[in-house]
């Protein structure tokens, strides 16, 4: 169901029978013995300009499996030239799950390209201020994290738009350039003043983040927005800061479409994951 917390537009599912423990679903070779009072929470941050229906197809993996799924999409202007404003929503999503009561739940977040990345940044930096901490157990990145680059904006504001060449060339271009400008603009601001500005780059901020709950990375030699060289870099940057780490790599999968290319190795990968986070095995 859709619900709405102070223009915080998001989908909720509880788990209506114990799937948790009887191992519901299809997949049966898995089953998350979990605490009835406790249920796992999976967090599905979305791509920039994902729509939830797709989004969905996701959660169903975990909701078959009884946990509880919360999804969310932020909107494409703040991902792209409102960016300060995720600061507010990666609040208004710690507040949400202290609503909620989820605080003493077992957290985990399944972020997708750098637009979910750039959500759970902000989502992450507010848990520092949280009233209650908030049991985060891992965090997944599907296709991502990735360097900022203007080939890769291009190409994702050009799949977001859509369209015939005639309109969808014209304003890629010209909401690319916007952005690059406001790209140039925080890392002069970076600089000129740097114990105020505020960092959007999720590669960059998140490479050193403090938090030290285990990654898991699904990534392809194929994805044309996310080189696979980026993800590799971060994942062994934060494997050297004392992470546990894990990944699949798939070889031919588009990006943001592992699921749909490799059902069942990315739902394994998944599954063994979240096994492990939730045991303290990861």
């Amino acid at each position: 169901m859709a619900e709405e917390a102070e223009s915080l537009e998001y989908y909720i599912k509880f788990p209506s029978t114990n799937l948790a423990t009887n191992g519901g679903g299809n997949d049966n070779d898995y089953v998350f013995v979990v605490n009835e009072e406790k249920v796992p929470v999976i967090l599905l941050f979305g791509w920039a300009g994902c729509q939830d229906k797709y989004l969905a197809k996701y959660s169903k993996i975990y909701e078959e499996k009884g946990l509880i799924t919360l999804r969310y999409i932020a909107p494409v202007k703040c991902l792209f030239w409102k960016r300060y404003h995720m600061i507010t929503i990666g609040q208004k999503l710690v507040k949400l799950l202290l609503d909620l009561n989820f605080e003493t739940h077992p957290v985990i977040v399944h972020c997708f390209s750098n637009g979910g990345a750039f959500l759970y940044q902000n989502f992450s930096m507010a848990l520092e201020n949280s009233p209650k901490p908030i049991q985060v157990k891992g965090v997944i990145f599907d296709s991502a994290p990735g360097r900022r680059r203007i080939l890769s904006l291009y190409k994702a504001i050009s799949a977001i738009l859509g369209g015939s060449m005639l309109y969808n060339f014209p304003m890629s271009f010209l909401i690319t350039m916007v952005c690059s400008m406001i790209w140039i603009c925080e890392i002069i601001n970076k600089y000129i003043n740097r114990k105020k500005s505020f960092q959007s780059d999720p590669f960059e901020k998140l490479k050193c983040e403090s938090n030290k709950w285990p990654q898991h990375f699904i990534y392809s030699k194929a994805d044309d927005l996310i080189p696979f060289q980026d993800v590799e870099h971060f994942s062994k940057h934060r494997e050297k800061m004392g992470i546990e780490v894990s990944s699949v790599c798939f070889d031919k999968s588009p990006h943001v479409k592992h699921y749909s290319h490799h059902r069942e190795n990315y739902i394994t990968s998944v599954y063994n994951f979240i096994n492990k986070c939730l045991n303290g095995r990861a």
